[in-house]
């Protein structure tokens, strides 16, 4: 009963229903022979097979799907060609302004986006960042104690390239409806972008990465408010605002005309007006970020009681001078600014940049086990480029001392007046920026392998116990 499984045919009518078809093998089928009646119909069950095959090449997906690489040189393509319309589109409405008007209105226009496009270039660089240390040996999720569904480089870039294309096109749509008379709606462009930016940021709701946004949210709350222990991810994206301070100067002017509604209006002429260049609101911005770090600094040394924190702190400090010995320029009379206050700024702008350069180099960097971040796991060129060169050594501390000087001008209210000037500076400010957090990064990485190292050597070290242990059993 419980014998061996009675072999039934493939085209047995227990298999199948009654009326129904054979049931034929794939094999039978595409040889041409039907095993039942001995009839060879080979010529008639080639060509079914042949058309069977051109039927499944033809439903295939993959068949229809161009591939990635022409996918991304056509998304390229759209981008550039998007690029050269905006342009052609912003060159038309400047050159049908007048000549007398057109430096105050293009002024005005990046008075508006300049703080998002140079956010916008942050979250690229910061792109370039990740794809580095994903590419190298270095955790930086372990580093910043983020998640695993941290954003990885390919998200930042999606997110960058998004910011690339609307903050460039609110900009022309201002640009093109200001030169054309419609005025209203010109001024609604920015203040719809920067509603639409904030909204994006506090949605409370699983999409555009909720997580990542709660955490960025967090990390600036821990910034503002230090009441807790600090984090390396707290005084990162601190130390990282000190060099966005521009930004959130820009930022408070243009929120301040939106809520006094003098967008696209000739308020902008007064300097002395509520939301004008003398404003003491734009020091008292331009300070806060590095407050924020010094508050931090001496909240570490009363966690810990590091006495290095303290010259940290110190380090903050001095960008308080240069900031505010700049924006007495316009409070007090010339010639007490020319013969007392200047000195002074100059001094305090030297001291700010030389301790500035020395703690980016001793401190930040640890010049005594100088960066080699540049070595990837797998080969690459970028990696034979720069591993081990001593030009990369060369160019960053060069690079590092010239840009920590040109950033005394963006902190200096009364030089402000050519605005393609000081965002150019910010720009590199930026890049400078960008080329430290490899450093400072890996430093920290390097930090935290020794530290394991050390309590793994501890931990296998015998304890006196094990001494005694050990010593009884030798034969003497």
């Amino acid at each position: 009963m419980f014998g061996n499984a009675v072999a039934v045919p493939a085209n047995s009518p227990h298999l199948r229903k009654s009326g129904s078809r054979p049931v034929v093998s794939d094999l039978e089928y595409l040889s041409g022979t039907e095993t039942g009646n001995g009839v060879d119909e080979t010529p008639l069950h080639s060509r079914e097979a042949d058309d069977l095959k051109s039927t499944i090449l033809t439903m295939n997906p993959t068949a229809i799907v161009p591939s990635p690489i022409l996918l991304w040189r056509f998304k390229v393509f759209l981008f550039i060609l998007w690029g050269l319309f905006c342009c052609k589109i912003g060159w038309d409405s400047v050159m049908r302004m007048s000549v007398d008007l057109r430096d105050l209105f293009l002024y005005e226009a990046f008075l508006y986006y300049n703080p998002l496009l140079l956010v916008t270039m942050m979250v690229w660089f910061w792109g370039i960042n990740l794809w580095v240390f994903s590419q190298s040996n270095i955790n930086h999720a372990k580093i910043f104690e983020l998640d695993q569904n941290h954003l990885t480089h390919r998200e930042i870039w999606k997110c960058a390239t998004w910011m690339t294309i609307v903050v460039p096109t609110s900009m022309t749509a201002y640009l093109y409806l200001y030169s054309h008379g419609e005025v209203s709606l010109a001024a609604s462009q920015p203040v719809l972008l920067y509603v639409a930016v904030v909204m994006i940021l506090v949605f409370p709701f699983e999409i555009f990465y909720l997580s990542s946004r709660y955490f960025l949210l967090r990390t600036l709350w821990r910034i503002v408010f230090p009441l807790q222990a600090i984090t390396f991810a707290d005084f990162f994206v601190a130390d990282i605002l000190t060099s966005m301070s521009k930004v959130f100067s820009d930022l408070e002017r243009s929120v301040c005309r939106m809520i006094h509604r003098q967008v696209a209006t000739i308020a902008w002429f007064e300097a002395d007006s509520v939301c004008g260049s003398h404003s003491v609101a734009i020091p008292v911005v331009l300070v806060l970020p590095y407050l924020f770090r010094l508050f931090q600094c001496l909240r570490q040394y009363k966690d810990t009681g590091e006495k290095t924190t303290l010259l940290n702190a110190l380090k903050y400090s001095t960008a308080v001078p240069v900031i505010f010995l700049s924006a007495l320029k316009y409070h007090v009379f010339p010639d007490r600014w020319t013969n007392f206050y200047r000195p002074l700024w100059l001094l305090s702008s030297v001291l700010n940049s030389s301790y500035s350069f020395y703690w980016d180099v001793k401190r930040d960097w640890d010049l005594s086990t100088f960066t080699r971040i540049f070595k990837f796991n797998r080969p690459h060129f970028f990696s034979h480029l720069l591993y081990g060169r001593k030009w990369v050594y060369i160019w960053v501390l060069g690079s590092n001392l010239i840009l920590r000087c040109t950033w005394t001008y963006k902190l200096s209210a009364h030089l402000r007046h050519n605005y393609l000037t000081v965002f150019t500076i910010t720009a590199l400010e930026i890049f400078r920026r960008f080329q430290w957090i490899f450093f400072r990064v890996e430093n920290e990485w390097n930090k935290m392998n020794s530290k394991t190292n050390i309590q793994i050597t501890s931990s296998n070290l015998p304890t006196e116990e094990d001494k005694l242990l050990n010593s009884s059993n030798h034969s003497v």
